[in-house]
């Protein structure tokens, strides 16, 4: 051992001695002291006097102590905030207290420990508008509007949605005004995640088409859902569930209910820094007869100007087995706008 490495073992030691400090036993008697920070995802973080910050295994610990009171989630739930002393192989103790009993707790049990303050949940999303006018032999004004809005938390999440189409043609010779949109809808959808991944969810939609003579559609449905990517440049998530479907048409006196199956998915993907593509369909067959069905589908390109303001070209496809009478079963709507996100 050269005389440097003794100098160093040595001061560590006087250091350790002469300060209070944590302790980390390990299976193979190695002993870490210093002060234990945090804990998470298998991995224990120590600041040592000597080596610095130290990430290691919980499953290479045999024991370990503290003198402070320290923030420990279990498995189970619970959460306790007491020193920890040293224990039987693969255990802690619990320092007793008034009104806490002195226990031994397994190692394997630790979620984490001093984890960080949780972020307050915020609503993040997006208004935009657009606006064409055509002047001469005929004149035409359409207006659109979008607004989407999400408050994910770590156990659940919150998505709104409305589109808005408005449109209007007037013949200069005869002075006629006709309405050629006149269309809205609207979708809320409530996720309850039962893990990383799975997730049971209710939504709902209101849609209404004085072109397509469509007096309303309700759709209210749930069923459970998998998260099957969440990352800042990707989302995938995969539904299926049942949905109550109830239409009514201006050309037809009284409306109609089914029960139809409900599945769908939802992709939102970063292309680049500034452009972002979104994707999202739900398809609902009825339950007594597959071919009466209605399909609905959503695609969105985005591109972003600055942190806040983009322009967007988004396409919506419906289609309606069986519309109303006189009516295409199929509808397409183009937007184009500018918008701001929140």
């Amino acid at each position: 051992m050269t005389h440097a490495l003794k100098t160093l073992m040595i001061g560590c030691i006087v250091l350790t001695a002469a300060a209070s400090a944590d302790q980390v036993v390990f299976k193979n008697g190695d002993r870490l002291t210093g002060k234990i920070e945090t804990a998470a995802d298998g991995k224990l973080t120590l600041q040592s006097q000597c080596a610095g910050k130290v990430t290691v295994s919980l499953a290479d610990v045999q024991t370990f102590a503290t003198d402070e009171a320290i923030e420990i989630h279990l498995k189970d739930g619970t959460v306790v905030n007491r020193k920890v002393q040293q224990a039987d192989p693969n255990r802690f103790a619990i320092e007793a207290g008034e009104t806490v009993q002195p226990q031994a707790l397994r190692i394997a049990d630790i979620v984490a420990v001093n984890p960080p303050a949780r972020p307050i949940p915020k609503w993040t999303g997006q208004i935009s508008a657009g606006f064409t006018e055509t002047t001469g032999n005929t004149r035409n004004e359409t207006s659109s509007l979008n607004i989407s809005a999400v408050r994910r938390s770590e156990n659940d999440r919150i998505t709104l949605n409305m589109d808005l189409a408005k449109g209007r043609q007037e013949n200069p010779a005869t002075g006629v005004k006709t309405t050629s949109e006149d269309w809205w809808r609207s979708r809320a959808k409530y996720d309850y995640f039962l893990s990383k991944k799975w997730y049971a969810y209710g939504d709902g939609r209101y849609e209404k088409d004085a072109i397509a003579k469509l007096d309303r559609r309700v759709l209210i449905g749930g069923g459970a859902g998998y998260q099957v990517i969440e990352t800042p440049r990707t989302k995938l998530a995969a539904e299926a569930g049942v949905a109550s479907r109830y239409e009514k048409f201006n050309n037809i006196a009284g409306g109609e209910s089914a029960t139809s199956i409900q599945l769908g998915y939802n992709f939102d993907r970063k292309l680049t820094s500034t452009l972002e593509f979104l994707n999202d369909s739900s398809y609902y067959p009825n339950t007594e007869e597959f071919s009466d069905f209605y399909l609905t589908s959503t695609a969105e390109l985005r591109a972003h100007f600055t942190k806040q303001m983009f322009g967007n070209f988004k396409v919506i496809f419906n289609y309606d087995k069986t519309p109303a009478p006189g009516q295409g079963d199929t509808d397409v709507k183009y937007m184009l706008g500018v918008g701001l996100s929140f």
